[in-house]
């Protein structure tokens, strides 16, 4: 654990990958994003979640890492117009920007799959 929260290892975390779509209700782009992406890790076996409140991102987020899930993916239309998504580990202290299209094969590679 750290200040914000548990840190737990991806075999006895409550889910393996957290999806936090900003904005899913108003935008269809994070909708289909968020939606391929769970079907997509769902059909590999992960323990996947969408957190589709309709909550501000630093709460939402702040939730997350009290919570310890350890991968966490954010799409948001800013990004998706960049064609990136966020990615952060549990563990580190800054998220990155991945490719929107490759962020499938970024997490296989982080999951070991």
């Amino acid at each position: 654990h750290d200040e914000r929260g548990i840190i737990w290892p991806d075999a006895i975390a409550p889910f393996t990958v957290v999806l936090c779509p900003i904005g899913m209700a108003r935008s269809e782009a994070v909708q289909a994003t968020a939606g391929a992406l769970y079907d997509a890790l769902i059909a590999l076996g992960v323990d996947v979640i969408i957190d589709d409140r309709d909550e501000r991102l630093g709460a939402m987020l702040a939730d997350w890492e009290l919570i310890g899930v350890p991968h966490r993916v954010v799409i948001s239309d800013r990004g998706l117009k960049e064609g990136t998504v966020e990615y952060q580990h549990r563990r580190e202290t800054e998220a990155s920007k991945v490719a929107q299209d490759g962020i499938l094969d970024h997490l296989k590679g982080r999951l070991g799959l």
